[in-house]
């Protein structure tokens, strides 16, 4: 788990799901293609659904973690892009039933104009830290 921390002289965390800055753990880092709300026949799951496309994205990143040994707990920092900012709460509330806010990575969230389908409301991409200890290769490396 990354080692949170902060400082008096930045602007504070204040328990939003978030840490100000991290420690990197050892293991082997992981970096990911942004997850979206495709299941793995690249069918959205949840059209014009923030929160059921924002739980599938988090079960693409524990469905590809698990596959290294990895866990959610393992993720150190994510960048969530969203497209109305008024569903940012929801995504938020999605990832704290995912992630427990104790150790919460560190975090940045865009809104943008648009995301790679027209159905797409959220995209996810984290970097995960999985312990040495817990760390396996792949079963299916990419082609």
């Amino acid at each position: 788990m990354p080692v949170g921390f902060e400082t008096a002289d930045v602007w504070q965390a204040r328990g939003r799901g978030f840490q100000m800055a991290a420690i990197q753990p050892e293991g082997r880092v992981i970096h990911f293609t942004g997850q979206v709300a495709w299941d793995a026949d690249e069918n959205i799951v949840g059209k014009d659904d923030i929160e059921e496309q924002t739980r599938q994205c988090f079960r693409n990143i524990e469905r590809l973690l698990g596959e290294i040994g990895g866990h959610l707990a393992d993720v150190v920092a994510i960048t969530t892009y969203y497209t109305d900012r008024s569903q940012l709460a929801a995504i938020q509330k999605i990832r704290a039933e995912f992630q427990l806010l104790d150790d919460a990575p560190v975090s940045t969230s865009v809104m943008v104009a648009g995301l790679g389908h027209p159905d797409f409301l959220v995209e996810l991409t984290p970097v995960a830290v999985v312990p040495f200890d817990r760390f396996k290769p792949p079963t299916r490396p990419a082609p």
